[in-house]
């Protein structure tokens, strides 16, 4: 049995994880707007992922026989002319602060003896692994192109062929 404290936990960290998707989202904006259409689509793809995990979330509560609450997400605020290396520096910062978010949902799991939330919450541990794998290796990639423009516009060739996969991503309700 999922206790009350374990509930309003997840629902905090559906909250986290939709700011995320809008944070990626205005990140994408911010892109776009710079031309950066490969980079854009990238982020765009993030916010989908991020959005499937905040559904993956509320899904569980839901076969818990909890209710999921709908958050009031606040705005997600990203610089006017970001350059690509500090955007990839905020993007793993936050996915820093995302892992400590999950690490404390899983403890508290574990401390409440809820075995099954536990479970959940192990999957997001992995992922959270390879997100910030993801945004270390795309900084490793921007460290060694440096201010090199030719550089940076393949890199945002490269990020640009990135793919949401529907099937992997989409959360039934039936």
């Amino acid at each position: 049995m999922i206790s009350q404290k374990v509930i309003d936990r997840i629902n905090v960290q559906i909250e986290r994880e939709m700011y995320s998707a809008f944070l990626y989202m205005t990140m994408s904006a911010e892109m776009s707007k710079q031309g950066y259409t490969g980079i854009a689509k990238w982020l765009m793809v993030q916010y989908h992922e991020e959005m499937f995990h905040a559904m993956k979330f509320y899904k569980y509560l839901i076969e818990q026989g909890a209710k999921p609450a709908v958050p009031a997400i606040k705005e997600a605020q990203v610089k006017s002319g970001i350059g690509i290396k500090e955007l990839f520096t905020e993007v793993l910062k936050h996915e820093k602060t995302v892992t400590a978010s999950i690490r404390e949902l899983l403890e508290l799991a574990s401390a409440e003896k809820d075995y099954a939330t536990e479970n959940v919450v192990r999957w997001y541990i992995d992922e959270q692994v390879e997100e910030e794998k993801n945004a270390e290796e795309i900084l490793q990639n921007i460290e060694l192109l440096g201010e090199n423009k030719q550089g940076l516009f393949m890199l945002n060739i490269e990020l640009g062929k990135r793919e949401l996969s529907v099937a992997s991503n989409f959360v039934s309700f039936t």
